[in-house]
């Protein structure tokens, strides 16, 4: 397990470099942390570092966006609203899974059993109001 202790936004980047760095051929990777603890914001500096230029946002409602990274495919995974197990077979998560592309799951909590079992871990630690913890399995 690396950890990793950010004091400033700035520091993210190296972060997200971090994770794709420590992929080793893995493609689901599973965001843990409270609410706020910056999930969202560091997802969309790993699509950055992939290369792609769309505006990334949660998919809260829409539950996945895509975007088109310089040598991938990025699914981007909300499940904070699911609240059922069927509710993630009913759009085939699946698919997307198993489909090779990189999926960056926020709120795995939701769907645990449907989680593969190689995927990465990021758990984010809130210290302050501007410093992060990251553990990265």
């Amino acid at each position: 397990m690396k950890q990793i202790k950010i004091d400033s936004l700035s520091e993210l980047n190296d972060v997200a470099r971090e994770i794709i760095d420590s992929l080793e051929g893995r493609t689901v990777v599973l965001f843990r942390g409270e609410m706020g603890a910056g999930k969202t914001t560091l997802i969309s500096r790993i699509v950055e570092e992939l290369g792609a230029e769309d505006n990334v946002t949660s998919p809260t409602f829409a539950i996945v966006n895509q975007y088109e990274g310089t040598e991938c495919r990025i699914y981007h995974f909300d499940f904070y609203r699911i609240e059922r197990l069927e509710e993630a077979y009913d759009f085939g998560y699946e698919e997307y899974f198993y489909s090779g592309d990189l999926c960056l799951v926020e709120w795995p909590e939701k769907i645990e059993p449907l989680l593969p079992e190689d995927a990465m871990q990021v758990m984010i630690r809130v210290v302050d109001e501007d410093s992060r913890i990251f553990e990265i399995e």
